[in-house]
């Protein structure tokens, strides 16, 4: 009996060792996740810079690990070069471009490969840390093997998007574009809202009416999601360059030349003026959700602490609908055009803070 009595408490001892461990680390894991959905923050407007630059069919070739090390010498770039004058993008667009200027569109795609190499190291080894050393609860574990995973795929998918404007074409799918775009959307809410319900015991904005607005702001997020998706085709088709002014398009705020592809459902992946058609209709009725999802909570006494989230959102909604107008307006300056993409990410983190601090609330109470 003294054995079993013995062995019990030495049970419990490291149960509750091992729980102290983990409730210690709790802020450490939480400021690791933050780190990496920023670090893919950053991935998403260095992205932006590579798009717009055209620099991302600079590297023919997808190395994983060979390819974290640059050309080092007139040889070797001359190798990268002679690769790159192979694919339409160089015979149809670039011909006759020098050296040094190829230089400049590799080192950006170059740098945005490498920075993912750089996250998933990020990720990986912190989680290895957390995960040996017993400093994360059970219930974590799973979840970081899905954003491992996610991670692992976003980088197929950028390479499946690559090898699309390496044969007929003189640019990436939009189709491919949109989808490494929304699925590096999808990685950073998932970073945010895996980080932000990681609090334990910790003290956070309280709502006891929380399961009266979860619905309508977590229908905000889809529409988010949705109008990075359709903002991905409008740069994959350069359906911004077209168009410019606003509020009307074309001369009349719904255009005649719209939803006329055949089959029409191509229309909205195809057609350029349907693109930007759907583009702008979204923006609007995302702005609509988020109006009238703001007066809800305003107007609930019981939700005064989930202002300062909600009003944040909505600064940044409006200013994102203001970057975007601009942006149509100039024709897609470079410095407008990241902006505006910048902005879709903040946007979006925003509503996954807010959603989740909902959600908690509408478990807790």
């Amino acid at each position: 009996m003294d054995k079993n009595k013995a062995a019990l408490e030495r049970a419990i001892y490291y149960v509750e060792k091992g729980s102290d461990k983990v409730e210690r680390s709790r802020p450490y894991v939480r400021f690791w996740l933050y780190a990496v959905a920023f670090l893919v923050f950053v991935m998403v407007v260095v992205g932006g810079i590579t798009r717009m630059t055209d620099s991302g069919l600079s590297i023919t070739e997808w190395k994983p690990i060979h390819g974290a090390i640059p050309p080092l010498s007139l040889a070797e770039w001359n190798e990268e070069f002679l690769k790159y004058q192979q694919i339409p993008e160089y015979e149809r667009v670039n011909k006759g471009m020098t050296l040094d200027e190829f230089k400049t569109i590799f080192w950006w795609e170059w740098g945005h490969r490498q920075l993912g190499r750089f996250i998933g190291i990020a990720f990986f080894l912190p989680m290895l840390y957390f995960w040996l050393g017993k400093r994360i609860a059970p219930t974590l574990k799973p979840r970081l093997l899905i954003l491992l995973a996610l991670g692992g795929l976003q980088g197929v998918v950028g390479w499946w998007m690559v090898a699309s404007g390496l044969v007929d074409r003189v640019d990436v799918s939009q189709y491919r574009l949109a989808s490494h775009l929304t699925l590096a959307s999808l990685i950073l809410f998932a970073l945010l809202w895996v980080g932000r319900g990681y609090r334990g015991n910790a003290t956070f904005r309280e709502c006891v009416s929380a399961d009266r607005h979860i619905w309508s702001f977590g229908i905000l997020v889809v529409c988010i999601f949705l109008q990075i998706f359709l903002g991905a085709l409008v740069a994959g088709t350069h359906a911004g360059l077209i168009f410019n002014s606003w509020p009307l398009m074309d001369g009349s705020f719904i255009p005649e030349r719209i939803y006329d592809t055949s089959p029409i459902a191509l229309s909205m992946f195809e057609d350029h003026a349907t693109i930007q058609f759907n583009h702008r209709m979204m923006a609007y009725l995302l702005a609509i959700i988020a109006g009238v999802s703001w007066l809800r909570l305003q107007r609930d006494a019981y939700a005064t602490e989930m202002m300062l989230p909600a009003n944040i959102l909505g600064i940044l909604i409006l200013l994102q609908i203001i970057v975007g107008i601009a942006t149509l307006l100039f024709s897609v300056p470079f410095a407008l055009g990241l902006a505006h993409q910048a902005g879709a990410m903040l946007v979006l983190a925003s509503g996954a803070i807010l959603l989740r601090d909902l959600y908690d609330n509408a478990k807790k109470f």
